[in-house]
């Protein structure tokens, strides 16, 4: 059996279903390709991935074709249209099978479609639901369109009556390597038609792209400096590396599963401290996944002014509201600190990302999906689900039933008392 997996969103070796699959083959290669999808100009005039996450991806797929290598799997990189690629790679392999994470957002399902038709009918999708913590066969609901329209509900029935998973594990034997790989390149930023940088001296994210790099970051949160233990307290953060796990760029792009994380925490429990803060990982591990189902019960509307709820929402269009609120020059110092940090760095704390986006779509009363849009743009740990649902939940359009509105000022004098962070990115910008 010759198998092909293609890689999109699950770029890691360990627990990664696909593989261990594939691996029961005889002959096993895998595929990445830079989508141009995803570095088109969008519909609010954003290049869709900007620098930071597309640094952090290229360095990503440097380290899963290393690691692939040790497993005598060949990863053939492209950049363009999979379906330029892969049809001809299955002929002149003799693939039967590929194996692949299964997405249903719009424009996963596209670039699928296109694949599909444009191999011969035979060739068998092998995909599956490989990113959640809690698998959607094991979750107590009979279909996704039951799913709960509230978090709190959702959570507390899956934790008690849903099991995580155990990670699964690479079999020992290797497959052979009758593959020859044609050299393929890895693009560079350049290629990808984006600017080089430098990480910023401030940036709270100086981390690099890739699962050894995910699970070094594991070890050093967890077990070097035991900030796990104390999670909860410094969540909400705004300056450093360690007020939170800065895990989501990593569980974003796969290059770490849920499940990874969830039994490293557990075991953390077992052997140093079981508290609040260590369950409130998981807690955030669960919210992420409950967005992945409500994307999974209403598709595309989760990209709709209305949102999941069909609201009726009208916004304002003043375009020097855009600009000033990407450049950080509105009429909120705490706003402008985190948007700066954000043009800058590609990262925003958890804090500022609900504060800026309420003030753009409930002071300003701006169109949310521009916000979400340019939010897709720029962090380097963006996520589909979790953005897209993040900004319906501020904007009234989501799963928030109490239509909260954050005062940036109060949130200021809150999180950011003597005004530390607020100096940290205004005044920079003055020189």
């Amino acid at each position: 059996m010759n198998n092909l997996i293609w890689f999109r969103n699950d770029l890691r070796i360990q627990d990664n279903s696909s593989i261990v699959e594939a691996m029961k083959g005889s002959n096993v290669m895998g595929f990445y390709c830079f989508e141009s999808l995803f570095f088109e100009i969008d519909a609010f005039g954003f290049k869709r991935t900007e620098k930071y996450r597309a640094q952090f991806l290229i360095e990503t797929v440097q380290q899963l074709k290393q690691e692939l290598e040790k497993l005598n799997i060949p990863l053939f990189v492209y950049q363009g249209n999979s379906a330029d690629y892969l049809p001809n790679l299955i002929q002149e392999h003799n693939i039967d099978t590929i194996f692949l994470q299964k997405e249903w957002t719009r424009d996963e399902q596209v670039l699928l479609n296109n694949v599909k038709n444009n191999v011969d009918h035979t060739i068998n999708f092998h995909e599956v639901y490989d990113q959640f913590l809690f698998h959607p066969d094991d979750i107590p609901y009979d279909d996704f369109n039951t799913i709960p329209d509230v978090f709190t509900n959702f959570r507390k029935k899956c934790e008690a009556n849903a099991k995580v998973r155990p990670i699964t594990t690479i079999p020992t034997q290797m497959p052979s390597t009758n593959f020859k790989a044609t050299e393929t390149k890895i693009p560079t930023l350049g290629d990808l038609g984006l600017a080089n940088f430098s990480t910023h001296t401030n940036t709270a994210f100086p981390f690099k792209g890739g699962e050894l790099e995910a699970l070094k970051r594991i070890q050093s949160y967890f077990w070097d400096t035991k900030k796990l233990g104390f999670y909860k307290k410094t969540r909400n953060g705004l300056i450093g590396t360690d007020y939170s796990s800065k895990l989501s760029a990593w569980l974003a792009n796969g290059s770490i599963s849920p499940r990874t994380i969830y039994w490293e925490v557990k075991k953390f429990e077992k052997e140093i401290v079981k508290n609040q803060d260590t369950y409130w990982l998981i807690f955030e591990l669960i919210w992420r996944d409950y967005f992945k189902y409500v994307s999974l019960k209403y598709q595309d509307m989760i990209f709709r002014l209305g949102g999941i709820l069909n609201s009726t929402y009208n916004p304002k269009t003043i375009k020097i509201y855009k600009q000033n609120w990407i450049n950080g020059s509105t009429k909120e110092p705490f706003v402008n600190a985190n948007m700066k940090e954000l043009s800058k760095t590609g990262w925003m704390s958890n804090r500022g990302r609900q504060n800026v986006a309420s003030y753009w779509s409930k002071e300003l009363e701006q169109d949310w999906r521009i916000g979400a849009a340019y939010f897709e743009s720029m962090l380097i740990d963006f996520d589909v689900h979790s953005n897209w649902g993040n900004w319906m939940y501020i904007s009234g359009v989501g799963n928030d039933p109490r239509n909260r509105k954050f005062n940036s000022k109060a949130q200021a004098e809150r999180y950011d008392a003597a005004g530390k962070y607020q100096r940290l990115w205004l005044q920079e910008s003055l020189f």
